[in-house]
């Protein structure tokens, strides 16, 4: 099969023709019909996250069919489709995942990192985190929800019930949780490269009430603010923009380190908290929800041998909604 391997932190992937993989005990196999390109697989590839399994093939939205399974699955079935995100495998033992935090799982490993991804023909997967996805969504269109949808909408609920909410970096995230709070009757502030017309004009054509560049001020005090550009310098910037009692929510695995900052942008019982990964729950309730509002993701496609191209323009900002490989 065609894959993209990163063979070395900081080097471009390179087009290898691997073996079909085999799925084992508790896995399943996977016929990729689409990946979404992640913010997280730049800080894979560019080596910003440690000890890659390699040579890994990157990617963690991944829409594929079963087309094989390995002993003791009863589900998924051959011919289902399925989606698979970063959350790729957790122990089932440990405190964390006994009390339905398996996102904290101290033996998780993650999809396109730890474990091959869907920058390939075909991925093994284990079966429990294979997600159902909603039959109104093409491929490639289904394939943002996987992690920009999934964790996005994980740390949307951090929020809890804030009327205005900022979003930092408009990139695929915003622009899925831009239409799910616009839904609900929320006001979204989207905070864009500064420079950045283009993005500002989609943020305001997804009904965002205000767009501007990530260095002014809001218009009004927000009730919350999640940060998906992974720019430590945006926490202060954050909670100078929350109003009392307000909570800033770091939504990226990997960020630039925090400046320090004075105590009374924190006061007022003001919060700042991570996101870490996702549940099973997650997934499952954001994907029963996206086709209601409906949720529509835009997307550039790109075929597989384009992976670098994709990476780059991401890196670049040249990419309005998500990115997707289609094989």
């Amino acid at each position: 099969m065609r894959a993209m391997v990163l063979e070395r932190p900081g080097s471009p992937l390179l087009l290898r023709q691997l073996p079909w993989p085999v799925p084992g005990a508790g896995q399943v196999r996977l016929r990729v019909r689409a990946c979404a390109v992640c913010r997280t697989d730049l800080h894979v590839v560019d080596g910003e996250l440690p000890d890659p399994a390699l040579p890994l093939v990157p990617g963690h939205e991944v829409v594929g069919v079963v087309d094989a399974v390995g002993a003791d699955v009863v589900a998924p079935a051959v011919g289902e489709r399925v989606g698979v995100g970063w959350l790729g495998h957790t122990c089932g033992n440990c405190r964390f995942c006994l009390s339905d935090r398996e996102n904290l799982c101290v033996q998780a490993r993650f999809t396109g990192y730890q474990l091959p991804g869907g920058y390939a023909e075909a991925m093994v997967a284990d079966a429990r985190a294979c997600l159902p996805l909603p039959a109104a969504y093409p491929d490639p269109s289904a394939a943002p929800l996987l992690c920009a949808g999934t964790i996005g909408y994980r740390a949307y609920r951090m929020a809890g019930d804030a009327e205005r909410i900022g979003l930092y970096g408009f990139g695929a995230a915003a622009h899925i949780l831009t239409q799910l709070a616009v839904w609900q009757g929320r006001a979204v502030f989207a905070f864009v490269r500064p420079g950045d017309a283009g993005a500002e004009a989609f943020a305001r054509a997804l009904g965002a009430t205000w767009a501007g560049p990530s260095t002014a001020p809001p218009p009004a005090p927000l009730d919350a603010a999640l940060i998906f550009a992974p720019v430590g310098a945006l926490v202060p910037a954050a909670l100078a923009a929350v109003d009392r009692g307000g909570v800033v929510v770091c939504a990226g695995i990997h960020m630039s380190d925090v400046p320090s900052f004075p105590y009374r942008l924190l006061w007022h019982e003001r919060v700042v908290r991570s996101v870490a990964n996702l549940t099973r729950r997650d997934g499952v309730e954001f994907l029963a929800l996206a086709p209601q509002v409906p949720v529509r993701t835009t997307v550039q496609v790109y075929p597989l041998e384009a992976a670098n191209e994709a990476l780059a323009d991401l890196r670049a900002g040249r990419v309005t909604g998500a990115a997707v490989l289609v094989p």
